[in-house]
């Protein structure tokens, strides 16, 4: 019997990584190595500052010096624009790690005469990638280079042999082109000499922009196909994709303090799980925030980091009113234990504020977060939009094994076992909060509607805020149900009588 020989493993194609945050991920590792990407985009899209990155990062991480052709700018504007970013273009210039040349192209000066080629361009691309043994090669735009051009044939041609001539020269490159009118260029014929393909879009919904990316196409491997938001930040470009990370976390057994004693009794004794994500719902004033608040102050307790996201106060006010149950939020953001970041929801669009969050968390690397109230977001985005962000954001925050509390508002005449953003199925404890008016009295009461894995009380318990925190009151029942109040007090009262 014959031994079956095992298939030599087929391996894929080499990549350069792009040093953009979220991108290589994407991507698989970067761009096609030793080939040409084509970047397109309409005006403010990012093209440009996407190529400078590239280059950039290249040159100070993977020790690959890089070449840029610019038709539009010169090199002292391209330094003074990415200089707010932390790129010193200068001393990657003076250090031989960059290249700039700057060609000045005059529509009026063209005249068509003869037969149209690029043997000029590839003469000073050469000389420049041979100058410091550049590895990677960007030309900004393609537009200026054949705007005056109208022979679609000799365009297509001299196409092929720009892209041709960077493969031969084994750089890997970015060529910038203008996104049309329906195509996703001008010309419409870039895409389909490119490897790979990259569209940046900048779109305005509602009054908010967002920036987002997509492979387009990307010869030779799998990729991401989906759209993906990134920002424009100090540091420069940062994209996260937006698709769940999927069920691949582990879960703990360990158990954490909810904050309040008598809450952690009805949780088995023991609490929330760590890295659970818990929902505490209620209507305005029924003392969510003071949950939240406890949970967070244990948490620094225990000296772990905790991260507090609040999105209808400022930092300041969440420490003054925190301040009336007994809880010091100051001495936790002394230590350095607690963090609260606080933006109004409408200030920019929903997948920024997850992006936001998704750096914060990474930055802070918190045991512990609160979003108060989760319910803001609405407000930036669709309902179902809003879902999937939070499903990502869930999942992120199970891999990073953090704890989280997502604070929901209610109304009146809604359901309170119903949530506006539609996130019950996705969390581990639910505790439902209700204000309770009777005998001319307004009385909290909460109850845990469910807890995955453990085994917890489904008692209906009245609590109160004190200066010393909250306080969860006895159980008393009468004939028409829980007394809370005074009712309670006076059914207590006549009990220890008789």
């Amino acid at each position: 019997m014959k031994n079956k020989r095992s298939r030599p493993r087929v391996k894929g194609i080499a990549k350069a990584s792009t040093g953009i945050q979220g991108l290589d991920e994407i991507t698989g590792g970067g761009l096609p190595a030793g080939r040409p990407t084509l970047l397109c985009g309409g005006a403010g899209a990012g093209k440009t500052l996407f190529s400078m990155q590239f280059l950039v990062q290249g040159a100070l991480q993977e020790n690959e010096p890089g070449v840029l052709v610019a038709f539009e700018e010169t090199a002292e504007e391209l330094a003074q624009n990415v200089a707010s970013l932390g790129f010193d273009l200068n001393d990657l210039i003076a250090r031989g790690k960059l290249v700039i040349d700057h060609v000045q192209i005059d529509r009026s000066e063209f005249e068509e005469t003869g037969e149209y080629d690029l043997d000029g361009l590839f003469v000073r691309l050469g000389y420049a990638i041979d100058s410091i043994g550049a590895k990677r090669v960007v030309l900004d735009t393609l537009e200026s280079l054949f705007a005056a051009l109208p022979n679609e044939a000799i365009l297509r041609a001299e196409l092929r042999r720009l892209f041709r001539w960077l493969k031969d020269k084994g750089v890997t490159a970015i060529i910038t082109a203008e996104r049309g009118n329906g195509t996703l260029t001008r010309h419409g014929l870039e895409e389909y000499v490119s490897d790979c393909v990259i569209l940046l879009d900048h779109r305005v919904v509602d009054q908010i922009s967002t920036r987002r990316v997509r492979i387009v196409k990307y010869r030779g491997t799998s990729h991401g196909t989906n759209e993906y938001p990134f920002l424009v930040e100090e540091s420069g470009i940062t994209v996260m994709p937006i698709t769940s990370v999927g069920l691949s976390y582990n879960a703990s057994r360990e158990r954490v303090s909810t904050g309040v004693a008598e809450l952690d009794r009805m949780l088995g004794d023991r609490g929330f799980y760590r890295g659970s994500s818990i929902l505490v719902s209620g209507a305005a004033g029924s003392g969510k925030s003071s949950i939240a608040a406890s949970f967070a102050d244990a948490a620094c307790r225990r000296g772990e980091r905790c991260l507090y996201f609040a999105f209808e106060e400022s930092a300041d006010q969440v420490i003054r009113n925190m301040q009336s149950i007994g809880i010091d939020f100051t001495r936790w953001i002394k230590k350095s234990l607690l963090r609260v970041n606080s933006a109004r929801p409408t200030a920019y669009g929903l997948e920024r504020h997850l992006l936001t969050m998704h750096k914060s968390i990474v930055d802070f690397a918190p045991h512990a977060v609160v979003v108060d109230p989760v319910t803001s977001l609405i407000s930036a985005g669709a309902a179902a939009d809003v879902h999937s962000a939070l499903m990502r954001l869930i999942d992120l925050l199970k891999i990073q094994e953090a704890t989280s509390l997502f604070v929901s508002l209610t109304h009146d005449n809604a359901s309170p076992e119903q949530t506006d953003v539609g996130i019950s199925s996705l969390m581990d404890t639910w505790i439902l909060l209700r204000n309770i008016e009777r005998s001319g009295e307004l009385n909290r009461v909460l109850y845990v509607l469910k807890s995955r894995g453990m085994q917890h009380s489904n008692q209906i318990r009245e609590f109160k805020l004190t200066a010393r925190g909250l306080s969860l009151m006895d159980v008393y029942v009468g004939t028409s149900g829980v007394l809370t109040g005074s009712a309670r007090a006076a059914a207590g009262a006549k009990g220890r009588t008789d």
